[in-house]
């Protein structure tokens, strides 16, 4: 899922001061003399990107303390005063100016000389750690849970579709549309979209709210991994074998319970979660999750005490570890003689099967049977849920409309090639998720068994053809169905020669003919409904595909504690690197809105965190499982596509989509072609805004609810959300999105909720030197496409004006 920013930049309302123009010859003397002979004599790349430099003029005129150090103690940035940037050929500037416009370098060799005095702005170390905390900030829980988990539950294979189409419009888009515009104005969520708009800085701030819901469940996750990891160090795993319950009379025998479901489920429902019937029977306190979600929080707290200097130093291992442990099962999986219908139940898509479970006719061949009796459709294609839940998988792996992407542009060299990482990043994650489905399935494809489900006995179908479907099951519990409604149509049925062609319906009465030519009265008993497609689905939906499915995967291992271990230390460094980083998130733009000046961040991360885990205590009883899914299923999933919606309309519509296309080119060198502005200003809302109309349509048509573990029966079942359910689940969604129209009627009222702040640094003139950037000639295309005027303004819905004046002030207007 996603985290937010490690890294967000500090905002000050101290105002920049143009300084004066100062040629090379003043520009070295004035450097020798600040830095020194040493500093001014050492060998720089030529057209390089300057990691681990400070950049002038990034926040304000004022040096900031960190900059005054001799050495920043954050992992990432080497921050030192008077520092110098170069710039590199994927998209260098010759020179620099400060906001006010003057000249701080030379453009020789490409390199960025900062003024001294100015202040000072960090950078990341280098390309590979901004790369690995990116991909690490992208590549988390979302991509090895809850991926396997949607793709087998919305249509196997026919999910991939609604997948790939949503990174293609919206996923990539939006990427590179947050990494392009941090790095322009290089200001976290809140200054970027402020800067945008005084009337959009509440996205900024719904981010925020967004990021803080989702780090009180997601912190869940991670206490339920350090539960199962500490159980993984018995002697014989927990899970592996059904407990012996105690009776009255003196005997040992092992729990009903858990001999109708599994010792999987029956760890996972009863001892772990010790879930009750229903969300409204809270039953019992669960002191051991309670206790895991207190370490758990402290262990992000110990990550975030001191910012990055702290949680940066363990980006390195976070962004790597879970690629070791997936390669290592992988390898595993590929040995397993069940590999295949896993993935075949992975990727092959889900049908609606209609089989009439019944003899066919004598006379009639097995293909023409088929042909009538199998009823094949992507049904889940037309599903608007699939699509919001693709949408939002989206959303979740790359980490978009959190906040987090725009942070993290926004201490990238200037002239950092934005697009390609993007498309790097994207690519990577979208790599990341297959991957960790094969290697899931793979493993979950031991369970997966092929078995002849035959219809009928041949004591029924005396001198015909016997009819297999060949298929596989996940469960006992498919195969016990199987026997039960075959034993019941045989008792049923077994004495008759001639028996009907449709299964007469539950509780009915119809008439059979006897050997002997009479008649005989028959009710139609009630049979199990066997349906392998749920089967799989109820026993590796949700959490369950980690901490029941796979776990009862890893006891068919030998040396099952050692594979245990390995998979949920995997799963704890995923969550923990996640959850500190979207808690980062929170932290930061409390301090952005300066809402306890006065309070040292230690103090106040200490603080958040405390009050995250009072709240959280909500998933450590009975019913908190079922809070959780609550969480799950709606903090996120709609906020984040209106906050994504208001992204595009803030970028295209009201910064401009031909202003943004010109700053891109500044920084890169190349300009965006139309697929990517047609994204922006289009097919991305549009496509958002089809899937939210149609998502909430469909969820008032049909109701939301969740599933309930029924202790009698060993299953799940569907219940509806109480009123007080649907009451909080209103309350995530609109303290999440409430923010966009509040700032924006408060700011009419002149009621400053998000405080202004100066724009940063940004060389206009010597990238566009640099880079030899023309003024662009409008197309034809782009004048009907995205109604630009002869006078540089757009049209269309939000027209924006003419070039603004502090685009000539900057000098970004590179026309």
């Amino acid at each position: 899922m996603a985290n937010t920013a490690h890294l967000v930049r500090r905002q000050s309302s101290r105002d920049l001061k143009p300084q004066k123009s100062v040629d090379k010859l003043e520009m070295k003397e004035l450097r020798g003399r600040l830095v020194g002979e040493s500093r001014r004599e050492r060998s720089l790349p030529e057209r390089g990107l300057s990691y681990g430099a400070t950049n002038a003029g990034f926040d304000d005129s004022s040096p900031n303390r960190a900059a005054q150090s001799a050495k920043s103690t954050n992992p990432f940035v080497d921050v030192q005063s008077k520092q110098t940037i170069s710039v590199s050929d994927a998209g260098g500037g010759g020179g620099s100016t400060s906001a006010g416009g003057s000249k701080l370098g030379s453009t020789e060799k490409g390199i960025f000389k900062p003024e001294a005095g100015e202040d000072e702005r960090e950078n990341w170390d280098s390309k590979l750690t901004f790369l690995l905390a990116t991909v690490g900030y992208a590549v988390g829980l979302g991509n090895v849970w809850r991926f396997p988990y949607l793709a087998q539950k919305n249509g196997g294979g026919a999910f991939l579709i609604p997948y790939f189409v949503m990174l293609a419009i919206e996923g990539i888009p939006i990427f590179y549309l947050e990494l392009a515009i941090g790095q322009r104005l290089r200001k976290g969520a809140i200054g970027v979209w402020n800067q945008v708009s005084p009337f959009m800085g509440g996205i900024g701030v719904s981010s925020a709210v967004v990021s803080f819901n989702v780090a009180l469940y997601y912190n869940t996750i991670i206490a339920w991994c350090l539960f199962y990891f500490v159980q993984s160090f018995q002697s014989e795993l927990p899970w592996a074998e059904c407990p012996n319950k105690y009776f009255q009379n003196g005997s040992y025998s092992p729990e009903p319970e858990c001999l109708q479901s599994s010792p999987t489920q029956y760890f996972w429902y009863r001892t772990t979660l010790m879930v009750s019937k229903d969300i409204n029977t809270p039953d019992v306190f669960n002191w051991k999750i309670a206790l895991a979600l207190v370490v758990a929080w402290i262990l992000v707290y110990m990550c975030m005490i001191k910012g990055i200097a702290s949680s940066g130093k363990v980006v390195y291992v976070t962004a790597t570890f879970p690629y070791i442990v997936l390669i290592i099962f992988f390898f595993r999986g590929v040995t397993l003689p069940g590999m295949s219908d896993g993935l075949r139940h992975l990727f092959t898509p889900k049908v609606r099967l209609e089989l009439v479970q019944f003899p066919f006719q004598r006379g009639r061949n097995l293909s023409e049977f088929f042909n009538d009796h199998l009823l094949l459709q992507w049904y889940t294609l037309t599903d608007p849920v699939v699509w919001l839940e693709a949408g939002t998988q989206i959303f979740f792996s790359l980490g978009l409309a959190f906040g987090g992407l725009i942070a993290f542009s926004s201490y990238n060299p200037v002239n950092n090639n934005c697009y390609r990482d993007a498309i790097m990043v994207s690519l990577t994650n979208c790599f990341t998720s297959m991957f960790a489905g094969i290697v899931v399935f793979s493993i979950i494809g031991t369970l997966l068994i092929n078995c002849p489900f035959e219809i009928y006995k041949s004591q029924i179908l005396a001198n015909t053809e016997r009819l297999f479907v060949t298929g596989f099951k996940a469960t006992m519990t498919y195969e016990a169905c199987l026997r039960d409604r075959n034993s019941s149509l045989i008792g049923l049925f077994g004495g008759f020669e001639k028996i009907p062609l449709h299964l007469p319906a539950n509780g009915s009465v119809f008439n059979l003919t006897n050997p002997n030519g009479s008649l005989t009265s028959l009710v139609m008993p009630t049979l199990p409904e066997c349906d392998l497609q749920k089967e799989l689905d109820n026993s590796a939906s949700g959490t369950g595909l980690a901490f029941i499915i796979f776990t009862e995967a890893i006891n068919q291992f030998p040396g099952a504690q050692f594979w245990s271990v390995l998979f949920f230390l995997m799963l704890f460094t995923l969550g923990i690197d996640s959850q500190f980083g979207t808690l980062e998130g929170v932290v930061t733009s409390i301090v952005d809105m300066k809402l306890f000046p006065n309070l040292r961040k230690e103090i106040l991360t200490g603080g958040i965190c405390l009050v995250c885990c009072s709240i959280s205590m909500a998933f450590a009883h009975g019913a908190g499982s079922y809070v959780f899914v609550l969480f799950d299923n709606f903090s996120g999933n709609f906020p984040l596509l209106i906050i994504a919606f208001f992204e595009c309309i803030g970028v295209a519509y009201v910064y401009g989509i031909k202003r943004f296309a010109d700053d891109i080119e500044l920084m890169t060198g190349t300009r965006p072609g139309l697929y990517w502005l047609i994204c922006w200003k289009y097919l991305s809302p549009l496509a958002m805004l089809s899937i939210l109309v149609a998502s909430i349509v469909e969820i008032v048509v049909q109701g939301s609810g969740y599933q309930a573990w029924v202790a009698e029966k060993g299953i799940t079942e569907r219940l509806e959300w109480p009123t007080w359910a649907l009451v909080l689940i209103a309350v995530l969604i609109l303290a999440s999105i409430l923010w966009i129209p509040v700032v924006g009627i408060c700011r009419m009222f002149n009621i400053l909720i998000v405080e202004d702040n100066e724009k940063a640094w940004f060389p206009a003139a010597d990238l566009k030197e640099f880079h030899g950037i023309v003024p662009h000639e409008t197309t034809k295309a782009e004048q009907y496409l995205f109604c630009i005027r002869p006078d540089g303004s757009e049209g269309l819905c939000c027209p924006t004006s003419g070039p603004r004046e502090d685009d000539e002030e900057d000098d970004t207007d590179i026309t």
